[in-house]
């Protein structure tokens, strides 16, 4: 039983170099900090950083190959918003990990919103090692980026784009069926950003619309005026938040100890107060 017990542990362990193999391409080393006895840094070849470096350029040409006029919409909207060129920005878009999720908001019934964010991001330096411990060099730069808007801090610009239906993309009707919008949150003000958003655009926006669907009064409508109503209050809360914030009162320690000592019956109550 026990040599048995130690052949298993021996082809688990074979098994686990052989995925490791397979999965980097060439042989990883770990190396034990002397510094930081316990701490693990995990030290790519360069052979396995070339590996990496050509499945990553061999992906990327893959994306730009799918890249057609929805894309193309997508990505003048962002460099016109962001100020970026068209080539950063599809440089960008066909590098991101969550590339797929531009095909799932191009889906029927897909993604009802896609967002990126462009804000400074600590980028690990190309010739550094990975650490285990986090404690790699990296430099703090600007990124745009595709997120699901959950995981990431937001500490700059949101670019973000709304489906207006169910219906399929295509070339000939994504300038109708997908809304862009951004706002601007520098140094994570997002109170800022999203009442600058709402009171400059989207409510100038909505007073000037004609057409508001079923609706045939349009802005005559006691629903559309409560609704516009609503978003003007929503707005002024939001002001007030922000300037709550900014204009904070902060108040003073006091030690009260010295005065609730001397307090002996409900007149020195009165007394005090």
């Amino acid at each position: 039983t026990e040599s048995k017990h130690r052949r298993r542990g021996g082809d688990l362990k074979t098994r686990s170099t052989e995925l490791a193999s397979a999965v980097t391409g060439s042989p990883l080393t770990a190396v034990l900090s002397a510094s930081t006895p316990g701490k693990k840094s995990v030290v790519l070849s360069s052979e396995t950083r070339k590996e990496l470096a050509k499945q990553a350029k061999v992906t990327k040409e893959e994306r730009r190959a799918q890249i057609d006029e929805r894309h193309k919409y997508l990505i003048s909207r962002l460099a016109d918003g962001i100020g970026l060129s068209e080539q950063q920005v599809e440089e960008a878009i066909i590098s991101d990990d969550k590339f797929q999720l531009i095909e799932q908001f191009f889906a029927p019934s897909g993604l009802k919103k896609l967002l990126l964010f462009y804000q400074d991001v600590l980028q690990q330096k190309s010739n550094a090692s990975l650490r285990s411990d986090g404690s790699t060099n990296s430099l703090l730069q600007k990124k745009l980026f595709i997120t699901m808007g959950s995981t990431e801090d937001f500490t700059g610009i949101c670019a973000f784009f709304l489906r207006t239906s169910d219906k399929v993309i295509t070339a000939s009707n994504v300038s109708q069926e997908v809304n862009f919008g951004m706002f601007d949150c520098a140094n994570g003000n997002i109170l800022q950003g999203l009442e600058f958003f709402l009171s400059q655009i989207m409510i100038p926006a909505l007073k000037s619309q004609q057409n508001w669907g079923a609706v045939k009064e349009g802005l005559k409508n006691s629903q559309i005026q409560d609704f516009l109503y609503s978003v003007d209050k929503f707005v002024g809360t939001l002001s007030s938040s922000r300037q709550n914030i900014e204009d904070k009162i902060q108040l003073t320690k006091v030690d009260i100890d010295i005065y609730v000592s001397n307090l002996q019956n409900p007149s020195d109550y009165i007394t005090a107060g």
